[in-house]
């Protein structure tokens, strides 16, 4: 109906999809290989269609999607296991070329992906339900300031937000490009939803639970440089505010909430050679707990040091395995990452190999195990080692329109990683992958 309206003909309208299906093999992904266990093998597959469309007034973008796993839904289903969702749905007003505002389902995504990030990986990606006044004085500085508020449902009377997600967020954004150099800045103040109750009844237990919002705010700046030879990045944020606890409450079923002092840190830096080859070296420090501290507290943790990277794309970081933020580790003993990337590139062909060096921020302070994984009365301090993570990654583009990627992973835990992660080492951890990319176009207006 698009492609033959006249209207249209006039406008800037895109139509385009992508087709994502992709093969894994997971023997220790995210956590280290259990003892007898015997691997995961399938294939999941994203199938996206977007549709933008653009003129002097405003801009349009609606995105739906499928994701599964291949056999999940039978071969005389009516009806898919996950569904069709939409993973977009925003429109944004173009009040002139230094103001617009956007709003509705929409990625949001800054620097390099770190709090804000698409989450590409994940075959369902992350989107927000959120609004953006955007500010572009110039061609070399953008101003974003966004909010969010979520609800459970329309409603007649209030109804508490208990979902595993933030209930508002306010942030502003700024990023300017001078010649070589780029600064941005990110103020963010996250809310999340927790349980606290109002009154006691006469047994002493809660007679009245209402949400209350912690708010924690993330701050600070990003540095980089880049010519044709020397790319180099410099980030820092702190985290301040409070956070959630779970069950905090001395009263059955409450939550409370903790004051927040962590940090975060990296600095990267990347060499090119004959155009085709760059070599990098690169560290990333998320503070953390310690957990010899907390021990000697008579195990009262008073203050939350672990640094959440938040919305961020976060398999994009310390290693693709897994090991740490995505979906664990959160409220640990915080992560450096010492990281040595090589990359090569040329007409179709990509590849890369990264080592990652891994160890604690905090200390691990916990029970000492015997061989056979108990816990023995002794606590010990163990080392902040965490093991060495090797990944590899083969890349070839038929087309624009037509890759395929493939990629190898080893992890080699400690003793440390198995405490951390409460599971013994197996023979090897290793995670492997191929993925097919189709990406048409099926309509561009000229």
């Amino acid at each position: 109906m698009l492609m033959i309206s006249a209207d249209l003909f006039a406008q800037n309208v895109t139509i385009d999809g992508i087709f994502r299906p992709r093969y894994e093999y997971r023997h220790g992904f995210k956590t280290i290989f259990p003892k007898d266990a015997k691997a995961a093998n399938f294939i999941s597959q994203r199938s996206r269609l977007n549709l933008k469309f653009a003129n002097d007034k405003f801009k349009v973008g609606f995105s739906v999607q499928n994701v599964g796993v291949w056999g999940e839904t039978g071969t005389l289903r009516k009806s898919d296991v996950n569904g069709t969702m939409i993973y977009e749905a925003w429109g944004e007003f173009l009040f002139s070329k230094v103001f617009s505002f956007k709003a509705g389902r929409q990625e949001i995504i800054y620097d390099d992906h770190r709090i804000f990030g698409s989450v590409d990986w994940a075959q369902q990606g992350r989107s927000h339900d959120a609004a953006i006044f955007k500010i572009k004085p110039n061609e070399n500085n953008k101003i974003d300031v966004g909010i969010a508020y979520n609800a459970l449902s329309e409603s007649l009377y209030k109804e508490d937000y208990m979902k595993s997600n933030y209930k508002t967020f306010q942030y502003v954004h700024w990023h300017g490009n001078f010649g070589k150099f780029g600064i941005s800045a990110l103020a963010l103040n996250n809310g999340r939803p927790y349980q606290s109750f109002d009154s006691v009844s006469n047994n002493g237990f809660p007679a009245h639970f209402s949400e209350k919002v912690a708010f924690s705010r993330t701050v600070g700046p990003r540095l980089s440089f880049k010519n044709d030879l020397i790319q180099t990045n410099v980030a820092f944020y702190t985290q301040i505010g409070k956070r959630t606890v779970i069950g905090g409450s001395h009263f059955p079923g409450g939550d409370t909430t903790m004051n927040i002092a962590a940090f975060y840190f990296s600095i990267d830096f990347y060499y090119t050679i004959a155009k085709m080859f760059t070599i990098g070296a690169g560290l990333e420090y998320l503070s953390g707990n310690d957990e010899k501290e907390i021990a000697d507290n008579n195990y009262i943790k008073e203050t939350e040091k672990a640094f959440a990277p938040l919305y961020g794309t976060n398999h994009k970081f310390n290693g693709w395995m897994d090991y740490f933020y995505v979906g664990n580790h959160f409220n640990s003993v915080g992560l450096m990452d010492i990281y040595f990337p090589f990359k090569f590139k040329k007409d179709k062909i990509s590849a890369m190999i990264i080592p990652h060096f891994f160890s604690t921020a905090g200390t691990l302070y916990r029970h000492e195990k015997d061989e056979d994984f108990n816990d023995l009365e002794a606590l010990k301090e163990y080392s902040k080692g965490l093991g060495t993570e090797i990944d590899l990654v083969f890349g070839y583009a038929f087309s624009k329109a037509v890759a395929v990627k493939a990629g190898y992973s080893m992890m080699f835990a400690t003793e440390t990683m198995e405490v951390l992660k409460g599971t013994q080492k197996d023979k090897g951890n290793t995670w492997g992958w191929v993925m097919l990319i189709f990406k048409p176009t099926f309509y561009k207006s000229k």
